[in-house]
């Protein structure tokens, strides 16, 4: 039988597609159109950990990593970004994300050198918490536009993925090297993947670990747009301000329905 941690995403699209259907039926964020005391603040989150920031601006959440160069993710990272999501959905200040980081990669995948050094009992207990704090995640209500500016390898991969929309630069690297790890596909990316790209594209990536492009990935579906680098937050800023500045009810319920389906 397969460690937990390697087994953490073959189930991992029912369970994220459970828990947002469970979160449906909920209290809803407060809604309204733009009013100028909300979409003139600025405002910075204090987040517990001091790799993950949250920044609002004119009706926009930017959620940073900040691990550079490369941005590996734990169980401390996607718990963070959970919770910054949750308060987010509760804050009308805030209707769009944008996700980005620091450094050189978006997100180099999973903290492997840290894991070598832990147990098989701390590998079960991690990858059964990671599992929960990702479903966390995805259950998140408020659009989110993820800014890749290189590497999503893996993991990361599917860090991209649970945003609703993808900007990148030029020197963005998307890989699903599982297969050359020996793992099953992670973080979801059984689902998330075929559904961006389509079932054909999905496989490719998957059974052969290639790297796409950022070029590539904007004829694949798997990016929105592609921007230099120098602009690439800017252009993820607008996408998100152009879906913030819509009817909030008709953002959740078309969202929703969308991730549903």
């Amino acid at each position: 039988m397969q460690p937990a941690w390697q087994m953490l995403d073959i189930n991992f699209s029912f369970a994220a597609t459970a828990a947002r259907r469970a979160g449906a039926g909920g209290e809803s964020r407060e809604t309204g159109v733009s009013s100028p005391s909300l979409s003139n603040l600025c405002r910075e989150t204090t987040m517990s950990n001091p790799e993950i920031s949250v920044t609002i601006d004119d009706l926009v959440a930017t959620v940073e990593i900040r691990r550079p160069p490369h941005n590996f993710f734990d169980l401390d990272m996607i718990r963070s970004i959970a919770d910054a999501y949750d308060s987010i959905d509760s804050d009308p200040a805030a209707r769009a994300i944008v996700l980005c980081s620091q450094g050189t990669a978006f997100c180099a995948g999973a903290n492997f050198p840290a894991r070598e050094q832990w147990g098989s009992e701390k590998l079960e207990n991690q990858a059964g918490s990671l599992y929960m704090e990702a479903v966390r995640m995805f259950r998140a209500r408020t659009p989110v536009v993820a800014a890749v500016q290189g590497a999503a390898v893996g993991g990361g991969l599917g860090l991209a993925l649970s945003a609703d929309f993808r900007v990148a630069a030029p020197e963005a690297r998307f890989s699903a090297n599982f297969v050359r790890l020996g793992l099953h596909p992670g973080f979801g990316l059984t689902h998330t993947l075929p559904r961006a790209i389509g079932r054909s594209n999905a496989e490719l990536m998957m059974l052969t670990g290639r790297r796409v492009k950022g070029d590539e990935a904007l004829a694949m579906g798997l990016v929105q747009e592609v921007a230099p680098l120098e602009q690439l937050r800017e252009r993820a800023q607008a996408l998100a301000h152009e879906i913030a500045i819509g009817a909030p009810l008709s953002i959740v319920a078309i969202r929703d329905s969308q991730r549903h389906d």
